[in-house]
């Protein structure tokens, strides 16, 4: 596999792993590999292990091999020399090496983000370029600069925003083809916190699309609830919807979605974008663009969406070009 037009895309977060072989040009995947082998559980490995500390890099690269050789059956033929970009939390403190965060403000298309590259080894015969995270004074992310750069914003002094919904939602403001402020909000920790472990998990019930029944009308009820009366109190009314027989629990579960979901979305109606980039997985995308619409945001910026695997292989790829990895020898 010739290592100058194709790529290996490592995206590996706290809970899950992907391996992708990528095509450089059209960002075509032509084999990729999944597990439930996130940072957070190779971490705990790694500990059982009780291995000295300078084995930790091979630990964790032991894993990556091993879904390597399932895209060579893939393909077909070795992969030797390929290039591994990883980006996510495979740069933290609980990843294969703690990486420093790159410091607000960063470029938009990836030139100066925190890297570190890694030579082939006997043992992993691929180099690997690391990426790291971003902090401002009060905020950190890893893994959503990649996708922001993968999404291509255009140089304007205009203020843009990407939107990365997910477990920790991510708010970055983009202006002059620079990142210079961004948010978290734990929308999706709270949304399963509040659905699975606490007194309203009796009260919803998961399944079924926001197309389907009367799930958007009772997801827009949240949206609208969201902007009227605190979270915390609205959060209730789920359990009292089902017992007073106003909802089904499925109704329920997409009430209390809207319910989160506004709450979050409820800070851009005071600092309104001129646009907004909506980057992530389809189910989550899907509920963005409702809320946005029902609180009217849609109607005074337009709102561009993009899948999760579409700008972080594109992130990476752009990061991979502005490294030592892809400069002649």
């Amino acid at each position: 596999m010739d290592s100058q037009t194709t790529f290996l895309s490592c995206d590996w977060g706290t809970s899950s792993f992907r391996l992708r072989l990528v095509e450089r040009a059209g960002l075509n995947v032509l084999a990729e590999a999944s597990s439930k082998e996130g940072n957070a559980a190779t971490a705990e490995l790694w500990q059982q292990a009780n291995q000295p500390a300078e084995q930790r890099m091979a630990f964790y690269l032991g894993i990556v091999r091993k879904h390597l050789t399932t895209l060579e059956k893939a393909v077909g033929t070795s992969l030797k020399g390929v290039p591994v970009v990883m980006s996510g939390m495979a740069s933290s403190t609980i990843g294969m090496m703690e990486l420093p965060y790159k410091a607000l403000p960063f470029a938009t298309d990836g030139a100066d983000l925190a890297t570190k590259t890694l030579a082939p080894t006997a043992d992993f015969a691929h180099p690997v370029l690391l990426i790291s995270g971003v902090k401002s004074e009060a905020d950190v992310m890893r893994g959503e600069e990649v996708q922001l750069v993968g999404c291509g914003f255009e140089t304007s002094d205009e203020e843009q925003l990407f939107l990365h919904p997910g477990t920790h939602a991510k708010h970055v403001r983009v202006r002059a083809g620079q990142a210079v402020a961004f948010e978290t909000y734990m929308t999706g920790e709270l949304f399963s916190l509040l659905s699975k472990e606490s007194i309203l998990a009796a009260s919803v019930e998961e399944g079924g699309r926001l197309e389907e029944a009367n799930h958007r009308h009772w997801f827009e009820q949240g949206v609208r609830a969201s902007q009227h009366a605190n979270l915390l109190h609205n959060a209730f009314m789920v359990r009292t919807n089902d017992l007073f027989g106003k909802a089904s629990k499925r109704e329920n579960y997409f009430y209390l979605s809207g319910l989160v979901i506004g709450s979050e979305c409820r800070d851009l109606l005071n600092n309104l974008p001129a646009s907004i980039v909506l980057a992530g997985e389809a189910v989550l995308i899907n509920h963005y663009c409702a809320a946005l619409h029902a609180l009217g945001i849609a109607e005074q910026c337009p709102i561009e969406t993009k899948t999760a695997v579409e700008v972080t292989l594109r992130g990476q790829l752009e990061v991979l070009n502005y490294s030592a990895l892809s400069q002649p020898h």
